[in-house]
């Protein structure tokens, strides 16, 4: 059978990845948002997750066989996320339901699963590292979570299969994304080098010396095809990380180096990046006109928020990955090079000099 795919935030770091890779295969790709970009083999649709007349005007004309949910909208609370969340889910199938086309619906959410939501992030009683699937939800509100149940319920109505997805921090390129470490620290790093300032690791010390891993987009984007046509791995959330540990201690120093620059010995203090990088904008404005960079804007390119949020946990963070792994899933990735990979595609599309 033919396969066609509706990726919802193709242009996004996950999206973006995965339909590249779904390109190359052979598939059909579309790629659904409010204001779709023009992306190579991919279809743009434009309709709003928010309403539903909207998406019934957008979906008129496709039948997907597989959908890949790839993106979220950020709310002040978490009671407002999970609301806002849950009903995009809701709402794109319930519009996709008449057509009885979808065979696997993909969902992509992420360690929060298992450290809580943003506003309880890493705090309270957590569950032991590392993190493994069959650990039980937190006794918590979660946005994640309720985007799950949205997927199961529909699963259930119309009978395909699914899987979810959890990824550690994830290393890809996307301009105006708001969970984005690697770019994050490429302008942190620019500016760094450029300003003559130290270059100082922002998270904690757990961080700093703790066992830590990560995911590139594009050993995701190989996961959700993997599970979305791989029988045994239908109905079943999986782990996805690159598949090596390290310690920050360790990986500071290689990214300073990449941008030639030198790292700062870590001396135990908590210094995080988003007050540090507040007042930056003009001094990247000035960066980007001096280089004849692609984007001035540095609130498009960087989220040193989420930055923080990650490199600031009290606690190491290691994921496994058994339960793919024993299905068959083996990809591996060494993540420092994820790092390198996505600095000089930053580089080559103008985006840091």
């Amino acid at each position: 059978m033919s396969n066609t795919a509706l990726i919802v935030g193709a242009s996004g770091i996950v999206g973006s990845a995965t339909a590249a890779l779904l390109s190359q295969e052979g598939w059909r790709v579309a790629g659904l948002a409010r204001h779709p970009v023009q992306q190579d083999g991919v279809e743009p649709v434009a309709g709003d997750l928010q309403d539903p007349a909207s998406l019934e005007r957008a979906l008129a004309d496709l039948a997907p066989s597989h959908v890949f949910l790839a993106t979220w909208q950020r709310r002040p609370t978490e009671a407002e996320m999970i609301r806002v969340n849950r009903a995009m889910i809701e709402n794109l199938l319930d519009a996709l339901q008449p057509k009885k086309s979808v065979r696997h619906v993909a969902l992509v959410t992420g360690l929060k699963h298992y450290l809580g939501p943003f506003e309880a992030y890493g705090k309270g009683t957590l569950p032991q590292t590392p993190f493994r699937e069959d650990q039980g939800r937190l006794d918590i509100e979660n946005f994640y979570y309720a985007q799950e149940d949205a997927v199961f319920a529909a699963a259930e109505r119309d009978g395909f299969t699914w899987s979810v997805h959890r990824p550690h921090t994830i290393i890809g390129k996307a301009v105006g994304n708001a969970m984005n470490m690697g770019t994050t620290l490429a302008c942190y790093a620019t500016l760094c080098r450029e300003l003559g300032r130290p270059f100082i690791f922002p998270g904690s010390a757990a961080q700093w010396n703790g066992l830590t891993d990560m995911t590139d987009a594009r050993l995701l984007a190989r996961q959700l095809l993997w599970a979305s046509t791989e029988p045994k791995a239908a109905n079943e959330a999986f782990n996805v990380v690159d598949g090596d540990v390290f310690r920050w201690s360790w990986m500071w120093g290689r990214i300073a180096a990449w941008f030639g620059i030198e790292a700062v010995p870590f001396d135990g203090t908590h210094r995080p990046l988003e007050p540090r990088m507040a007042q930056d904008g003009p001094a990247w404005a000035e960066i980007a006109q001096r280089y004849g960079l692609a984007e001035p804007n540095l609130e498009k390119l960087a989220s040193p928020w989420h930055t923080d949020a990650d490199l600031g946990r009290p606690i190491e963070v290691v994921t496994d990955m058994s339960k793919s792994r024993r299905l068959g899933f083996t990809a591996y990735q060494p993540t420092d090079d994820a790092f390198y990979d996505l600095f000089a595609q930053l580089r080559a599309d103008r985006l840091i000099p």
